[in-house]
């Protein structure tokens, strides 16, 4: 069968080695996949499908330098992996029995325990048998954070197979976004980053696992991983199996393009994920160590860390251009300098330069230009408007809360903010809101807008990081968990008065779970923030995957929907909003927001402040394209995304009925949720359409950013920065 399309050149910067123990491995797991009923017998694999797919040299290659034991036991675990994929292919997927896949699925956590002595149920097929027996021979050495971290791993693995199940049921192909943040789980590729940790005798500190920069390394390989095998996969899982969670499918269909264009397309994703994980090897994790006053020992286990997914990356390569699993044949002609020798793929110079040194060049060389007034689509929007008639006292009150807080001295004036006019944005967002509530949600948009204008004007333009932290650390320290009402005492500065008074007025009624969600909430928006400013110290135009995810944050998306979910806490199981099909929603719907947020504020951005974080910007830079077809792309991506929260409302919450067993207050709190989020969408998009702050003619109006100094194509900075200089002694602290 002829190849649908010619592999691309890969980016593959560092060379494959090969663990000296493979032949012992391959003898090893032959013998336990057999002990487990996986060959002869099992009516998924022969021991010929076994030898021919060498999971043994997958891992000799992911892991050179573990000693034999280790790699035959990781061995093991990627033998299992692959045999539950093709076992939950043959029994499940091609019967397209989602019951019956779900009541097997749901048994697999059984064989995890966190504590070895309570033991497991006994297995009834190959794939419990493996995961008992892997599980009881790797946990014992490693800690119980672990556990923790690679079980929920596992679990995600297993559990969203029902999502690519259910996928081939609707004959239903996803967009981009959707794709990349189902596959992570699916793929498996973050389970495969706890095995580094086992293998390497890495285990990273509990201290920085859950930071960004440790997040951002596991999700850039993940990604990276998944593509690289979507490319090499794509005849066997399309073209064979019918399979519709393919990376190159995906862009094929959301592009509209040829098969070829879209590998291409593929491999320049891949590419990019390939380089944040080095940018955020090189610049954030050493800083991270840094700050968390990790000590030596700990310091070595993140490089080791670090090093053993940089070894996965290029062994996994190595891997595919060889196993008889993938679409390979051509892949040794011409694609290498040496001819194909075993760990040289990436000695090929043409990987190096070319598309990935171009890309690269192209997100470092941004230079701010005039683009003229927005270009806007014509929007999706199928949910009614509703305000709320408190809109007027609302934003008569907020503003007066604005003045009084001092959030007017510096870069906002009266006039500016009562254009912006925060409380029409809230009055369509929470159309059903007290005045009181109104109020409150109107001064939250205001604190969170200044906040995100403040930190790129008055730290980003001068490259203060240490300033930024140093006010990051103290507006955190105005959002006291434990007692709420004790945040007032340490403000100093507008921005702290500002949030003191807001997390005192909205996080004291709460309940303690309730109050740590918002704080965390606030905290993810605050250390978006310094993400943002660490990109322009860059002078970085983000990579397009960590844009998305990083622009939630930065939008405060999460924070204004933890708001909303407090009504509904009592009605709802706390597992209800944990579950992938409310995160699907949320995700959606936040996507859908930030996209109109960056399309209305293009010139703003780009052209006055000489921004980088900007949707369409990061297009125009990734696809190389001009403004018009970068606003396409953008729009496409927001009908996906309209899309995607219709066919979850419509198709996976009547499951989470069932799966929750919710009864009717139960199903009426979720639907009112749901119909909350829709209130969300219409609310923000007309109040881009009616608000002060992104037009042509608002921008060369505005007079309070020109105060003398530079003037120009991204100046602005420096006129606000002369303004703060003469104004209260509390402020220029926080510069400084």
């Amino acid at each position: 069968m002829a190849q649908p399309f010619v592999l691309p050149d890969f980016y593959v910067p560092y060379p494959a080695r090969l663990n000296p123990h493979v032949e012992e491995a391959r003898r090893h797991t032959r013998e336990w996949a057999r002990r487990m009923g996986m060959l002869e017998g099992s009516g998924i694999w022969e021991e010929s499908d076994l030898e021919a797919h060498d999971y043994a040299l997958l891992c000799s290659y992911t892991h050179p330098d573990c000693d034999a034991d280790a790699l035959s036991l990781v061995t093991d675990w990627y033998v299992w992996v692959f045999f539950f994929d093709d076992h939950f292919l043959e029994i499940f997927k091609r019967s397209q029995d989602r019951a019956g896949g779900k009541a097997y699925l749901d048994r697999l956590p059984d064989f995890m325990p966190m504590d070895l002595s309570a033991g497991t149920p006994e297995p009834t097929n190959a794939v419990e048998a493996g995961l008992a027996d892997l599980w009881a021979r790797t946990v014992p050495s490693m800690s119980g954070e672990w556990r923790v971290r690679f079980a929920e791993a596992t679990k995600n693995l297993l559990n969203e197979s029902l999502w690519e199940l259910t996928n081939i049921n609707e004959g239903r192909i996803a967009n981009p976004v959707e794709y990349i943040e189902m596959r992570r789980k699916v793929g498996g590729a973050p389970w495969s980053a706890g095995l580094v940790e086992y293998a390497a005798g890495a285990e990273v500190p509990e201290s920085v696992a859950g930071s960004r920069p440790l997040r951002v390394l596991t999700d850039a390989f993940a990604d990276a991983v998944h593509l690289r095998n979507d490319l090499f996969s794509y005849q066997r899982e399309v073209e064979d199996e019918g399979e519709l969670s393919n990376g190159v499918l995906v862009l094929e269909t959301f592009l509209g393009c040829t098969t070829q264009e879209a590998a291409e397309a593929v491999n320049d994703l891949l590419t990019s994920r390939v380089q944040q994980f080095e940018n955020t090897a090189l610049t954030e994790v050493p800083a991270l160590c840094l700050e968390k006053g990790l000590n030596p020992a700990e310091c070595a286990a993140v490089a080791a860390y670090t090093k053993g997914l940089q070894d996965w990356q290029s062994g996994g390569h190595e891997w595919h251009m060889r196993s008889s699993r993938y679409m390979n044949e051509e892949v040794d002609t011409g694609q290498s300098l040496f001819g194909g020798v075993l760990g040289t793929s990436a000695l090929d110079i043409k990987t190096l330069f070319g598309r990935p040194a171009t890309a690269r060049l192209r997100s470092l060389t941004h230079v701010p230009r005039q683009v003229g007034p927005s270009l806007l689509p014509e929007f999706d929007m199928p949910f009614p408007l509703t305000l709320s008639p408190h809109h007027q006292d609302a934003k008569r009150r907020s503003v007066e809360w604005t003045d009084r807080m001092g959030l007017l001295d510096d870069i906002w004036d009266r006039q500016q903010l009562e254009g912006f006019d925060f409380a029409l944005c809230s009055a369509g967002l929470d159309p059903d809101a007290s005045l009181e509530e109104l109020e409150l949600s109107a001064e939250w948009l205001t604190w969170g807008t200044y906040g995100d204008d403040y930190y790129p004007l008055v730290f980003g333009r001068p490259r203060n990081l240490v300033g930024a932290k140093v006010c990051t650390d103290r507006l955190m320290d105005c959002m006291p968990v434990d007692e709420p009402a004790a945040g007032p005492a340490v403000a100093v500065s507008p921005m702290e008065r500002g949030l003191a008074d807001l997390w005192a007025r909205t996080a004291g009624p709460m309940g303690a779970e309730a109050r740590a969600s918002l704080r965390k909430a606030l905290d993810d928006m605050l250390e978006s923030w310094l993400w943002e400013l660490h990109n322009q110290a860059q002078h970085r135009i983000p990579d397009p995957v960590d844009y998305i995810e990083m622009r939630r944050l930065t939008f405060g998306s999460d924070l204004t929907m933890q708001l909303c979910r407090l009504r509904h806490a009592r009605g709802l199981p706390p597992e209800i909003f944990r579950s992938g099909t409310v995160r699907s929603l949320e995700s959606s719907a936040s996507d859908y927001a930030v996209l109109i947020n960056d399309l209305f504020s293009y010139q703003k951005e780009v052209e006055v402040e000489g921004e980088v974080h900007n949707a369409v910007l990061v297009v125009q830079s990734f696809f190389d394209c001009d403004y018009p077809t970068a606003v396409a792309i953008i729009d496409d991506l927001m009908r996906g995304r309209m899309r995607q929260f219709l066919h979850v409302k419509e198709h996976e919450v009547p499951v989470l009925y069932e799966d929750f067993a919710l009864n009717e207050a139960g199903r009426a709190a979720l639907d009112a949720y749901v119909r909350e989020l829709e209130d969300w969408i219409a609310g923000i998009l007309n109040w881009h359409r009616k608000v002060r702050r992104y037009r042509d003619e608002d921008l060369r109006k505005d007079t309070s950013w020109h105060l003398g100094g530079p003037t120009g194509l991204g100046t602005s900075a420096s006129r606000i920065i002369s303004r703060l200089a003469r104004s209260s002694p509390a402020g220029v602290a926080v510069v400084n």
